[in-house]
């Protein structure tokens, strides 16, 4: 038995396709029976099985699918050959496009974007103004969100988090405890490094290029360059855990020193 149907309400939507709001047949997960829903384009956008579905002003159309227990909502548009699937969740000004799959438990929200062959999946989110594009994964808990923009073969994973205007692109792959941010200009494993374990809450201190040419260190509340992070150690330590610090300032300046 069909869960919803293709309602006489229609529209055109901004690639000039004619997209029909659907309305719930019987109820299933939280949806009512006679519920309105939001538009596809054809009854393949979405799944007649799980509990999938579009709601409010949301728009799936081409080939897009929508299937699993996923939902698209608010304004988000699903197009292209995407899908969205599993308990993945597209809301609010959101888009995903292309060949881009959002699954799992992922999320994208807020006016982000995930578009191309990007994949999107597990506890990932991608919020804000963000972009994921090209042959990107963002996988696990990674987080990409602010302005950042993460393409080309690039991946994010881990607990790993891409935010402010950083990019991260090509075949870098930014993992673990990974925080690049501000204006990061990551291309490969060479632009970044951690170090973990240290200070007095053990935390993980990301080292980064950046787009100036720069290099910032992102540890806890504190983001700077390595200058500046030296005087911050000298400010607010004391003992080993200063000298420890130091030291890897020294290290993480000759690391990243170009030859």
């Amino acid at each position: 038995m069909k869960k919803f149907e293709l309602t006489t309400e229609t529209k055109i939507n901004i690639f000039g396709k004619k997209l029909f709001r659907i309305k719930a047949l019987i109820s299933f997960g939280p949806i009512s029976a006679g519920e309105k829903g939001g538009w596809v384009e054809k009854e393949e956008n979405l799944s007649q099985s799980g509990n999938a579905w579009v709601s409010g002003n949301a728009e799936v159309s081409g080939n897009a699918e929508v299937s699993g227990n996923a939902e698209v909502s608010g304004n988000a548009e699903v197009s292209g050959n995407a899908y969205v699937r599993d308990n993945a969740c597209v809301r609010d000004n959101a888009c995903v496009r292309g060949n881009a799959c959002v699954c799992d438990n992922a999320c994208v929200c807020d006016n982000a974007c995930v578009r191309g062959n990007a994949c999107v999946c597990d506890n990932a989110c991608v919020c804000d103004n963000a972009c994921v594009r090209g042959n990107a994964c963002v996988c696990d808990n990674a987080c990409v969100c602010d302005n950042a923009c993460v393409r080309g073969n690039a991946m994010v994973s881990g607990n790993a988090e891409v935010s402010g205007d950083a990019w991260v692109r090509d075949n870098a792959w930014v993992r673990g405890n990974a925080w690049v941010r501000g204006n990061a200009w990551v291309r490969g494993n060479a632009d970044y490094t951690t170090i973990h374990g240290f200070g007095t809450q053990f935390r993980t201190t990301t080292f980064f290029r950046c787009k100036d040419k720069e290099i910032r260190v992102s540890c806890g509340c504190f983001f700077g360059t390595i200058s500046e992070f030296r005087e911050q150690v000298k400010r607010t330590r004391k003992g080993k855990v200063a000298e420890e610090y130091l030291m890897i300032a020294d290290l993480m300046e000759k690391h990243f020193k170009e030859e």
